[in-house]
């Protein structure tokens, strides 16, 4: 007699399993439906995506890690794991076929709900109407003139700046990361004036244990929209580090664009009244147009860049070789950093290739080129003549 206890089944009704089964995929069906028409995507942006990001920002707030970060690799040990099961499960049972279908069906489904979530939550902002649409920018390109002087006048204040920074024996740039970061809920007061729409409360971006992947990667924070989370790349230059934490703040007021981002970033910094978030703004800002700059006016480009001071330049040349260190590893074994090394940089290029991808599939037409883009929204901004 065989007294040992079995586990009762539930056997779950075959309509109900096709519902849960089919209801992710018609919620990224009926998005992808939708997202051509900007009034319904800004509906679903501000009284959808902004609610229920910012709660979700309140919780992820009451944790100093990133609970990004936990979820990622709490998901990449459970998929190993599932994964090994699998395999486990479907060579030792019969009806493989069968076996290997239910263990499927539930990762795709919930993969399934995660990406329709993720749609709603973030990709709306991309297909409704921009913070420029919203904010009156006229768009449409600048001339090379009021190109000119905006750069000159980024050069002046980073010039005016840059001596009052902290600073080693050596010249080199030491800030304080704990006193960026717990600055950063307040950098939005001054340019909310401005632009009422990024008027509301701003939760401390977390530094992320991961720094390093990203450094390699070419990254400097990320907004995860499905914790609410600002994410910064503690790796990075310190100077530069504040127009970074702006930007990543930017997309958690609601701006989406990564042009209009970097804008709102730079403008914030600048009009932080914070002599540390100014100097990462204007520095941040001059690199884009300088290198906007030197293509239609190698002279003037020449011009300003020769009159930067000694301390601009060192942090110039620090955020250059800090970069150029990181498409290289050096063991000191030859065949091993030659491996190493081209797995980086194989790394490097499939990231950005993907995130282009995703940019460009969702309205951003320059995809990671985006960021440089914000460079016309500078000007405009800036420029005498457009005032």
């Amino acid at each position: 007699m065989n007294n040992k206890r079995t586990k009762p089944l539930i056997r779950l009704p075959l309509p109900f399993i096709i519902a849960v089964c089919a209801l992710p995929v018609l919620l990224t069906g009926l998005f992808y439906a939708l997202c051509g028409i900007p009034g319904i995507m800004g509906w679903a942006s501000e009284y959808f995506s902004a609610p229920v990001r910012g709660f979700l920002g309140v919780l992820s707030s009451l944790y100093p890690f990133s609970m990004m970060e936990v979820l990622c690799v709490v998901a990449i040990v459970w998929l190993i794991y599932y994964i090994a099961k699998t395999v486990t499960v479907t060579v030792r049972r019969h009806g493989k076929l069968k076996i290997l279908g239910k263990r499927i069906l539930p990762v795709v489904v919930a993969a399934f709900y995660l990406y329709a979530l993720f749609c709603w939550l973030w990709n709306s902002g991309y297909h409704a109407p921009g913070f420029s649409e919203r904010n009156g920018f006229i768009g449409g390109g600048v001339s090379v003139e009021d190109l000119t002087v905006v750069t000159k006048m980024f050069a002046d204040k980073v010039n005016e700046l840059a001596p009052a920074m902290d600073r080693d024996a050596s010249g080199h740039y030491i800030g304080d990361r704990s006193a960026i970061f717990s600055a950063s809920t307040t950098i939005y007061q001054n340019i909310a004036v401005r632009f009422p729409c990024l008027d509301g409360k701003l939760y401390e971006p977390k530094p992320m244990l991961f720094s390093w992947l990203m450094s390699r990667t070419g990254y400097t924070g990320i907004y995860f929209a499905l914790t609410g989370e600002s994410n910064i790349n503690t790796q990075m230059p310190l100077f530069l580090m504040p127009a970074t934490v702006a930007h990543e703040l930017a997309h958690q007021r609601g701006v989406f664009a990564e042009d209009e981002a970097n804008f709102v970033g730079i403008a914030a910094c600048a009009d932080s009244g914070d002599p540390v978030y100014e100097y990462a703004g204007y520095l941040s800002g001059l690199m884009y147009l300088i290198s906007a700059l030197r293509p239609v006016d190698p002279a003037a480009s020449d011009d300003i860049a020769g009159s930067l001071c000694a301390e601009v330049n060192r942090d110039w040349q620090d955020n250059y070789d800090f970069w150029q260190s990181q498409k290289t590893v050096n063991t000191g074994i030859k065949f091993l950093d030659r491996i190493l090394t081209s797995m980086t940089e194989t790394a490097n290029n499939t990231v950005n290739s993907v995130y282009d991808g995703f940019l460009k599939s969702q309205n951003q037409v320059l995809g990671i080129q985006s960021y440089g883009a914000c460079v016309d929204l500078l000007v405009e901004y800036y420029a005498p003549s457009t005032q």
